[in-house]
């Protein structure tokens, strides 16, 4: 069995930092994914909720603010709960385990970014999540 999905959208808005009563981070945000296609010449979306959780979610609380470029890894999961008029409300949702970012900056840093690589996920020692400062000589291409 295989449950994988790798997105590449921009926030919606910005994450929503929440901690479990173990004290335990989460972080919750959507990503607009641009559909392949268009409908009538316009461009369409996909808004998709994405959970992240521990130093992934803390560094998406920090790093990340609505209209940033990011790349999502992680696997799509369905819950369901009650709601408060007794209802049953299905879920689906993207949890990712790495997170990329793709255009970086602070908060207060409007413009599009200097570093284009960035990011946090479990799974790399080497990453951070820190922005990299490199200059156009540097790269080989």
């Amino acid at each position: 069995m295989l449950n994988r999905t790798i997105l590449i959208g921009r926030l919606t808005k910005d994450p929503e930092l929440r901690h479990t009563s173990n004290g335990t981070a989460t972080t919750s945000f959507t990503i607009a994914v641009d559909r392949p296609f268009q409908t009538n010449g316009k461009k369409e979306a996909d808004f998709i909720p994405v959970v992240t959780w521990r130093q992934t979610a803390e560094a998406c609380a920090n790093y990340l603010s609505k209209g940033k470029l990011v790349a999502v890894e992680g696997r799509i999961q369905i819950r369901n709960y009650e709601n408060n008029e007794g209802r049953r409300v299905y879920v689906t949702e993207v949890v990712a385990d790495n997170v990329r970012f793709l255009e970086f900056g602070n908060r207060e840093d409007s413009g599009s970014g200097t570093g284009e690589r960035g990011g946090y996920g479990g799974r790399r020692d080497d990453d951070d999540g820190l922005p990299i400062d490199i200059s156009d000589d540097d790269l080989p291409f």
